[in-house]
């Protein structure tokens, strides 16, 4: 067992069912006020009887704590450091990546600390009660639960072996919390341009940066559900063989580094020319979609 500041955790990664681990989710776990009933969750837990080094759990603690430690005074930071680094860590293909008991484990039996970390609210409510984590961030969708939502935007945004895209979509808060949930993302050159847009945005200097780049995904998902993006910027299908291998290699790869990116599965890239066609194409998306009225917005609100 590997011991922690909060409890010991497993060696080895296991899957913990929704149901299983809703039980465990009461208000002063989600508050941080009471410990995860941890020899519990262990024997709610289903062993992963695959014997590779990938489900090894202290490479992944590792990385956690890290991120912990260089970001504590600025929380969201660590998603850009943490993603690319947890997909390289945890080797795993979309099938295996999309059972949610993976996540629901690593949540509540291997980093409950990071959770409450880094999406506990702060201060109180206005009653006075203390504030608590939402649930999604434990056991919720691809998109909201707290490692799933890095593990998938490093999947989506990377550009085969090439991490930085994913860097870049998940220092922006409004691209990892939209964008990820857009079915059209599962399309290489539309995640990638989506990514060139949030640059260009940044890169001018714009204005109400969150409001345009939830704008940009609206319109790009209204225009998907007329525009083909695959039909009018087609890729290549993925490598298979290279992720396979590049899976494989967990048995004897280092730790992932600090200071630098990894390498992703070298399982192709986006075309090149289909990518340039989407980035012209949002670009005009980015200029003309309308931003929130917050003005209208407040005065409903009041």
């Amino acid at each position: 067992m590997i011991t922690c500041t909060h409890t010991e955790i497993p060696d080895r990664l296991a899957l913990l069912s929704g149901d299983r681990a809703t039980g465990f989710l009461n208000h002063g776990v989600r508050a941080g006020q009471e410990k995860l009933p941890h020899v519990a969750i262990l024997r709610a837990s289903k062993p992963i009887q695959d014997e590779s080094v990938r489900w090894n759990v202290g490479p992944v603690r590792e990385i956690v704590e890290e991120a912990m430690y260089r970001f504590g005074e600025a929380r969201t930071d660590a998603d850009a450091w943490l993603a690319p680094r947890l997909h390289a860590t945890l080797r795993l293909t979309r099938a295996e990546a999309a059972d949610a008991g993976l996540w629901n484990f690593l949540a509540l039996a291997v980093a409950p600390d990071f959770v409450l970390w880094r999406h506990l609210p702060l201060g109180t409510v206005d009653d006075g009660a203390p504030r608590k984590t939402n649930s999604a961030r434990f056991i919720g969708p691809h998109y909201s639960q707290a490692f799933a939502r890095l593990w998938w935007s490093a999947e989506m945004f990377r550009d085969g072996p090439d991490y930085s895209p994913a860097e870049a979509a998940c220092a922006n808060q409004d691209m990892i919390n939209t964008a990820l949930r857009l079915s059209a993302i599962d399309h290489k050159p539309t995640a990638l341009a989506l990514v060139s847009a949030l640059q260009g945005f940044t890169d001018t200097g714009v204005t109400r940066l969150g409001d345009r780049v939830n704008a940009l995904c609206t319109a790009v998902n209204v225009a998907g559900s007329t525009l083909m993006y695959e039909v009018i910027a087609p890729d290549d299908p993925p490598r298979h063989d290279a992720l396979t291998e590049w899976i494989a290699d967990a048995e004897s790869m280092p730790a992932v580094p600090w200071e630098s990116l990894p390498e992703g599965p070298d399982d192709g890239t986006a075309r090149r020319s289909s990518l340039e066609l989407l980035s012209r194409m949002f670009a005009r998306f980015a200029a003309e979609a309308p931003l929130r009225d917050r003005g209208r917005s407040g005065a409903a609100h009041d």
